[in-house]
């Protein structure tokens, strides 16, 4: 979220300090992300240590966070996952908000820079290595199943209802609102064709943009606010689209991921689902979020940007995802 939440950065810093026994000299607020549910902060501590402070408004799931832990200790080392408290656990409550400790990565994502060569092998060798990993009994019981039910469309009808008669919105409905509809009704008829595939677990977000990593450095893989159990096209839907980051996959960055995977021939139906469903659901936040009469104009601007963008790709007479 690029908006600042309602909260005194003092009482929080406090909190977090008092949660996890340290002494923090610092604690910046960073406009990152799309989630409207979640701020991030960058916490410096007296004894020179850095780390990453998220914040969602009502809490974590429990999948969130257990899952990262478990990774780690089954040898996943791209994974980052949340520090624990000194008491046992990692999350923490402040108010109407539950927090999550990292440790704190140099570099940024690489959404915009892209991925070296080795990074791109190293990117097939840590889903490889995810999609390999059972999860334990616990695990198993709190991670969501993938269904095949998508609710972005319902979320979509009354939405785009409220932007035909938005000041914001009015122009952009009146050109892509068929489009977007028509979205709708191919996530519906993809989602009748599918194959139940193997479910492993995934990431479900596993973008550029979550890959955190300092030039040629190795990979830090963040965001894992939304694992579900799913075939496994859910995630390469991230790499073999051409919708995610400013550098996207092509002949040569495709074999060097498959080296670091493995042998793959991914479902084309279920990567299409895949790819419609997440451009619907990202259409119906991005509308929920710039009709939101407490946004800021910035935060309406970035949503707007990227709410165009993908309306631009569904409109498009080749588009099929």
């Amino acid at each position: 979220m690029i908006d600042k939440p309602d909260v005194d950065e003092r009482l929080l810093a406090a909190e977090v300090a008092a949660a996890w026994a340290v002494t923090i000299v610092d604690l910046v607020f960073m406009p990152v992300g799309l989630d409207g549910q979640a701020w991030a902060y960058r916490v410096a501590a007296s004894d020179g240590e850095r780390y990453f402070l998220k914040m969602r408004r009502g809490t974590f799931t429990r999948a969130a966070v257990l899952l990262p832990g478990f990774l780690k200790a089954q040898g996943v080392r791209q994974v980052v996952a949340p520090i624990d408290l000194p008491d046992g656990g990692a999350s923490h409550g402040f108010g109407d908000y539950q927090l999550l400790l990292y440790p704190f990565h140099d570099g940024g994502s690489l959404w915009r820079r892209g991925l070296t060569d080795r990074q791109w092998g190293e990117y097939g060798e840590f889903l490889g290595r995810l999609h390999a990993v059972t999860p334990s009994a616990d695990l198993a019981a709190v991670l969501p199943v993938e269904t095949y039910r998508s609710n972005a469309g319902e979320r979509l009808r009354p939405l785009g209802g409220q932007a035909a008669t938005s000041e914001a919105l009015g122009a952009f409905w009146a050109r892509y609102g068929a489009a977007l509809h028509r979205l709708a009704a191919t996530v519906d008829e993809l989602a009748s064709r599918v194959t139940h595939a193997r479910h492993v677990i995934c990431h479900a977000d596993i973008h550029p943009g979550n890959l955190i990593a300092d030039d040629d450095g190795p990979l830090h893989v963040v965001d894992w606010d939304a694992p579900i159990l799913a075939p496994r096209e859910r995630d390469l839907m991230f790499i073999y689209s051409q919708d995610f980051g400013d550098h996207p996959i092509d002949a040569h960055r495709a074999e060097l991921f498959r080296r670091g995977y493995g042998p793959l021939e991914p479902d084309q139906t279920l990567l299409s689902y895949y790819r419609s469903e997440r451009h619907l659901d990202d259409v119906a936040e991005s509308l929920r979020s710039i009709l939101n009469p407490e946004a800021s104009p910035e935060s309406r601007a970035n949503d707007q940007y990227w709410l165009t963008r993908i309306a631009e790709t569904v409109a498009d007479p080749g588009y099929a995802p």
